[in-house]
């Protein structure tokens, strides 16, 4: 069997999760009604700043950090009754994250196509 690439492996993400656009996500932001996670690491956001009222669990750590019996779970920063709304870059680490939480059990998860660059550049304000 040959091995995948990873952009196999995001095509097929795709297929099985919710995508939505930045201004879907800024809506849903601005109406206190979802949990932004940005699972970029922490080089690209002192390099590239991070998104208001965004929180910043890395790709690495994130099943561990959104299961709630975890040790390393984030329950003082996620509010459990919101969708999970994850963003990377540029969508593609997302996508594979989004899934990856799905077939963890959660139900209400979602990834913002195009990232942190499409956000910038449709109104989402930046630190």
């Amino acid at each position: 069997m040959p091995i995948k690439s990873s952009q196999t492996l995001i095509s097929e993400a795709l297929k099985e999760i919710k995508t939505i656009s930045p201004a879907e996500a800024l809506k849903l932001s601005n109406e206190n009604k979802c949990n932004l996670i940005d699972i970029r690491d922490a080089v690209e956001l002192q390099r590239e700043g991070r998104i208001e009222n965004s929180f910043h669990i890395s790709r690495g750590l994130l099943e561990f950090a959104v299961h709630p019996d975890s040790p390393y779970a984030q329950k003082e920063k996620l509010d459990p009754n919101k969708e999970l709304v994850l963003f990377c870059a540029a969508g593609g680490r997302s996508a594979l994250a989004a899934k990856t939480l799905k077939e963890m059990g959660f139900e209400k998860v979602s990834h913002i196509e195009g990232g942190f660059a499409a956000m910038k550049n449709n109104g989402f304000e930046t630190s």
